[in-house]
């Protein structure tokens, strides 16, 4: 007899709606630019870039954007700072193939908002947004972390796919505390 198993472990998988995140949940559902949003909160925004380069995607991030787990996939890593605090970490991939043609100056950005670039195009196409309750053991809160002046037992996260044409581009979106906090 043959066992089935699942190749997703089930603490891996994000969920389609956030739960027990009360504080947090205007910010996780929110479908529009979380860039215009922020902008619209503090007086003063800003992007601060703290990784920019060519890295292998996370197993499950190259998944979804179905690709092989051993190319190598452009890593934008940056803080989306409120009143010169950080409120967001945001780790982006960008299959090399989505670097190409009509998104050939994302590789190029700085400190632009991805979401101003994403968000001005109507023909830029998002997949529903995902969530999840990240922990130490997953590498994203380890990263996210690092950028907060306290520890958290969990960072909530949540992440989609913007496509143009045939290029995708994974955006994921950690919050931290300081964003509820006034």
């Amino acid at each position: 007899m043959k066992i089935r198993q699942n190749t997703l472990n089930h603490r891996s998988q994000w969920l389609r709606k956030p739960f027990s995140c009360s504080q947090f949940n205007t910010w996780l559902i929110e479908s529009g630019s979380l860039t215009a949003r922020l902008q619209k909160r503090y007086s003063h925004f800003a992007v601060q870039t703290v990784h920019l380069g060519h890295a292998k995607p996370l197993q499950e991030e190259a998944d979804l954007l179905h690709v092989a787990s051993y190319k190598m996939a452009y890593i934008r890593e940056v803080l989306l700072k409120g009143n010169q605090q950080s409120v967001v970490f945001a780790h982006s991939v960008l299959p090399k193939t989505s670097l190409r043609g009509v998104w050939n100056g994302l590789g190029r950005l700085g400190v632009k908002p991805l979401g101003a670039i994403l968000f001005s195009n109507p023909k830029v196409k998002r997949t529903p947004l995902s969530y999840k309750k990240l922990s130490i053991n997953h590498v994203l809160y380890r990263q996210a972390i690092q950028y907060i002046p306290h520890k958290h037992s969990h960072l909530w996260a949540r992440r989609s796919i913007f496509t143009l044409n045939c290029a995708s581009i994974m955006v994921t979106e950690v919050f931290f505390p300081a964003l509820i906090s006034r």
